[in-house]
């Protein structure tokens, strides 16, 4: 019995809440996983989860377990990218969460510049929009627009998001360009479900008081993707991040509307362990993104900003 692969095992699982889950993540078959579980179990005595059909969770004696084994799996992790920091040799497993908005169209092209980089890096990358908790859940690092959701988080921000509504000419053509907030109440709306703010929509423009409205969507979705394609059929006025939008916009495919409103803007992040924020890989990772976006403003926005149909600067909420 390997001690520490157990003990790794028993992490990967109270994290994921998962045996098949934790086999996955450690590019293990399950019953490997299961294995060194019940070696560790026989070892200490006793139970470490509670087994159901539909659930594992820890036992008493595994909840008093977690936190030094947890420690101890980091702590072990990170010597070992010590090391290889020395030997100039970064290498090992990386495993990401990303916004699907920012993955679609723009990180392809940045992970391939950082694996031909650090060839030895592999990644296991988990595209979706739930906000997650990367220590629970087992990932080194979390692309997201929220927050770090407790203190054993920390967060380093990498490119502001910013947000226009807008439609396709031949939406406006029918039924008419609003001119103010207000005038959206007469249009069919798509709006994306998953923004920090919820249903709390605020308007902003120079010299005058905020406008706050309680918009109803004719669609909510919690794809940004979707709302786009959605405008693009002529179907209403959506609301959609810059990111997602600028080619569509460049194209002629989407027009921007109540260009002088601005919405709050939020920023993109890296969300990660408090106690990884030493490990070399992970930081290579985050350098690498952030030294992509430390040249001014994201290029989608600049592509608006320069054509003078997004104004520049930032509200933040």
């Amino acid at each position: 019995m390997d001690r520490f692969l157990s003990i790794e095992a028993f992490v990967r699982v109270a994290q994921a809440q998962s045996f098949a889950e934790a086999a996955r993540q450690l590019r293990l078959s399950k019953s490997v996983v299961t294995t060194r579980v019940q070696q560790l179990e026989e070892l200490l005595g006793g139970p470490l989860f509670h087994r159901t059909t539909r659930a594992v969770r820890l036992s008493e004696m595994g909840q008093a377990f977690f936190r030094d084994c947890h420690e101890l799996v980091n702590r072990t992790n990170e010597v070992v990218d010590q090391m290889r920091e020395v030997g100039g040799t970064p290498a090992g497993l990386l495993r990401v969460h990303a916004l699907t908005g920012f993955v679609l169209g723009h990180l392809a092209q940045l992970l391939a510049e950082f694996q031909e980089r650090y060839p030895q890096i592999h990644l296991d990358l988990f595209v979706s929009d739930a906000v997650i908790d990367p220590v629970k859940q087992g990932f080194d690092v979390a692309l997201q627009i929220f927050p770090p959701s407790s203190e054993e988080l920390v967060s380093r921000r990498l490119f502001p998001v910013r947000r226009i509504f807008c439609a396709s000419p031949d939406y406006l053509k029918r039924r008419g360009t609003p001119k103010h907030p207000r005038d959206l109440f007469g249009h069919r709306l798509g709006l994306y479900s998953g923004y920090p703010t919820r249903d709390r929509w605020v308007f902003h423009r120079d010299g005058d008081e905020p406008v706050m409205l309680d918009l109803k969507p004719t669609l909510m979705s919690n794809s940004v993707h979707l709302l786009r394609e959605y405008g693009c059929e002529h179907a209403g006025i959506v609301c959609l991040p810059t990111l997602v939008a600028s080619e569509w916009i460049a194209k002629g495919q989407l027009k921007v509307i109540l260009a002088d409103f601005q919405l709050s803007s939020f920023w993109l992040s890296a969300v990660y362990p408090r106690t990884q924020r030493g490990a070399f890989k992970l930081r290579l990772f985050i350098e690498s993104l952030a030294a992509s976006f430390a040249g001014g403003e994201p290029p989608w926005d600049k592509v608006l900003i320069d054509r003078g149909v997004m104004l520049p600067g930032l509200i933040e909420d």
